[in-house]
């Protein structure tokens, strides 16, 4: 059956900035697919939360790094709602570890180029085969929309975490490639660009940016909040900017502005 309602897919909607996401798209109407590696009952909460807006919501287990399984998942977003609309590739990883350049290993590497930029890669690439044939379908007043969120990472060097910058600046790439080729479907691709958020993946540095923030590292004095890249998303899903595919919102309260 298909959805009357647009359709999201938030990758690890769960929890953090895409559980955020996911809050902010349902909000404003988009009924509501989240992924993550967890257990469907470890997730009853989140899951509760968003249809609490109104929406329809279906949490798939998958792991975005396994192909058979970023199939799977989307043939079952289409058997329950017969559309996609968005996807937001928000779903990544950390590091295992804050090494040195001159101490990285290979296998840290591979399992975060993995998950933090192939899988968005060909998930995009599946989506929007999908998505090229609804706009067949449906005609040319249907447009979609893939948003990336990226990192400041992808310009702001940090030599204890060089895989992490790697893969967001590879992300950045890909935002450009897939927004000039899809631009033809009506397809619009952006990136978001978070600094820092506070959120499970930078608890574990929160002194160290505590004292950054306080000694003036952003212009707006403050950590960031999921809350405010969500609302960033959920405008660009809404369509509420126009003529502007493969561009860049920097989420970052001032970090990345030069300054003497």
């Amino acid at each position: 059956m298909t959805s009357l309602k647009k359709v999201a897919l938030v990758t690890g909607g769960s929890r953090g900035i895409g559980f955020s996401i996911a809050a902010a798209l349902a909000d404003s109407g988009f009924d509501i697919a989240i992924n993550g590696r967890r257990d469907s009952a470890q997730v009853v909460e989140a899951v509760a939360k968003l249809q609490s807006a109104g929406s329809k919501v279906m949490y798939f287990r998958a792991d975005i790094a396994d192909r058979p399984a970023r199939a799977a998942m989307l043939l079952e977003v289409e058997q329950n709602f017969g559309r996609l609309d968005v996807l937001v590739n928000n779903a990544g990883v950390a590091p295992d570890e804050r090494a040195d350049l001159l101490d990285a290993t290979e296998e840290s590497f591979d399992r975060l180029i993995a998950v933090n930029l192939k899988a968005p890669y060909f998930l995009t690439q599946a989506v929007a085969r999908w998505m090229a044939r609804q706009r067949h379908d449906l005609g040319q007043s249907w447009r979609g929309c893939i948003i990336n969120i990226s990192s400041v990472s992808a310009t702001v060097a940090s030599t204890d975490r060089g895989d992490y910058c790697i893969a967001k600046a590879g992300l950045a790439m890909t935002t450009r490639l897939w927004a000039a080729r899809l631009a033809e479907f009506g397809i619009d691709v952006y990136e978001i660009r978070p600094g820092i958020v506070a959120t499970d993946m930078t608890a574990l540095v929160k002194e160290k940016y505590d004292r950054l923030i306080a000694a003036g590292l952003t212009v707006d004095n403050r950590w960031g909040t999921p809350q405010d890249v969500a609302r960033a998303a959920a405008m660009l899903a809404r369509g509420e900017i126009s003529y502007a595919t493969g561009q860049v919102l920097h989420i970052d309260g001032g970090l990345t502005i030069a300054r003497l």
